[in-house]
């Protein structure tokens, strides 16, 4: 059976590239919504458009025209001033209702806007669906195994990131020998790990002797069919940059960006990936 023809809401980010290529590999028919200042320009080669976050009206308007019976939102968008957007009509209907739930938090948010292509007759299908669950499997990813203190630091960084998810902060966190050294807020997952990066070598590990880890967890509250968290073979790099030994998460709730290619650079980099059952 063939599946129905895709609308993918592009943020920033490898994921919705992904999303993108298995729908080709796979002869699904696509429609990708570029959104302005966020999507990557490599986005351009499949069927679509470019719209700003506030267009919604025009939005719905093409994905409809398109023949789009289901929706997948992927990839990174930060927050906008929403005292900045250019709302169409519909959008400026919509706008005190996304505004109130955003205040709520970016669960909320994100309800809200799953909500909006919901009422217009739109299915949500998961990423991680599409890619046909490429998730985090339980135990070790590649070569490298966890030592005993890099696995105590591990489940310390699941744990804080699960609290700070519980209050509506971030996904992820990275602990080196028992101590916090950074919890993910808006700036995301890169952000957070250039600044352990700019850390003193004192507090993290360096090249020669990894030791620390990053760990992602989703929020409690959130849809994983839109929010689930992601690493890649960019995040692995950037880990090892920070001196950490290795990322993980939790098992089936994680999605993987190009396993094998993760797989190769973590063996490259000497790193683990572990996923917690």
């Amino acid at each position: 059976m063939t599946a129905p023809k895709l609308a993918l809401i592009a943020g920033g980010g490898d994921l919705p590239i992904s999303v993108a290529e298995r729908c080709e590999a796979e002869g699904r028919e696509l429609y990708v919504v570029r959104l302005d200042g966020f999507a990557d320009h490599r986005l351009a080669r499949w069927p679509g458009d470019d719209f700003g976050m506030a267009q919604i009206g025009a939005i719905l308007k093409a994905m409809k025209a398109a023949g789009c019976r289901v929706v997948c939102l992927a990839g990174n968008v930060s927050r906008p001033d929403f005292k900045t957007l250019k709302p169409d009509f519909k959008g400026a209907t919509l706008l005190p209702g996304i505004v109130k739930a955003a205040s709520q938090g970016d669960d909320a948010l994100l309800r809200k806007i799953l909500s909006v292509f919901e009422a217009e007759g739109f299915a949500v299908e998961g990423a991680d669906d599409i890619l046909g669950g490429e998730t985090l499997p339980a135990g070790a990813l590649g070569v490298v195994q966890p030592t005993p203190d890099q696995m105590a630091d591990l489940r310390k960084a699941l744990h804080v990131a699960e609290k700070s998810g519980e209050l509506d902060v971030g996904q992820g966190a990275v602990v080196c020998d028992g101590l916090v050294l950074a919890v993910e807020a808006q700036e995301g997952t890169d952000a957070m790990l250039h600044r352990v990066a700019g850390l003193s070598q004192d507090l993290r590990g360096r090249a020669g002797h990894l030791k620390g880890a990053l760990g992602k967890a989703p929020k409690p509250i959130q849809d994983l069919r839109v929010d689930m968290p992601v690493i890649g073979p960019r995040t692995l790099e950037l880990a090892a940059t920070a001196g950490l030994a290795g990322v993980g998460g939790f098992a089936g709730r994680l999605i993987l960006i190009d396993r094998a290619e993760l797989i190769a650079t973590a063996d490259r980099l000497g790193l683990f990936v572990w996923g917690e059952a």
